[in-house]
């Protein structure tokens, strides 16, 4: 996710499993918020102590992955139609299976209509 913050849990996850202290617990899903704008609509960015969202509304199992490189992995999450329908989402993330964020990304307001599909995807690179 170009522009993206990465955790501070996160990167502390990868160097133990690098050492082999502890295995590397795997992306299960995309948390969703509508606190990555202010006021006036001037994007929030996140700091990577954060372990949240600045305002989280929905958590969801990713749909999967696609390998686009050998330093590039896609996660993809559909949003159904009933799914944040009226929702201004402005904020995202990738969580592990632990539960705690891995990677957040705010971005202009992005109207959820109520019927229709929204997919998000986010790249996790290197």
């Amino acid at each position: 996710m170009a522009g993206t913050t990465v955790t501070t849990k996160a990167k502390k996850k990868m160097l133990q499993a690098r050492a082999g202290i502890a295995a590397l617990p795997k992306i299960t899903g995309m948390a969703f918020g509508t606190g990555g704008v202010n006021e006036s609509g001037t994007i929030i960015p996140h700091s990577a102590e954060q372990n949240v969202l600045h305002k989280e509304v929905l958590r969801k199992a990713i749909d999967g992955y696609e390998v686009v490189s050998d330093t590039k992995v896609r996660y993809s999450c559909t949003l159904a139609e009933n799914e944040l329908a009226g929702v201004y989402i402005s904020e995202c993330g990738l969580y592990d299976a632990d539960g705690d964020m891995v990677a957040m990304k705010s971005f202009m307001k992005k109207g959820k209509d109520g019927d229709m599909e929204a997919v998000f995807e986010c790249e996790d690179m290197f």
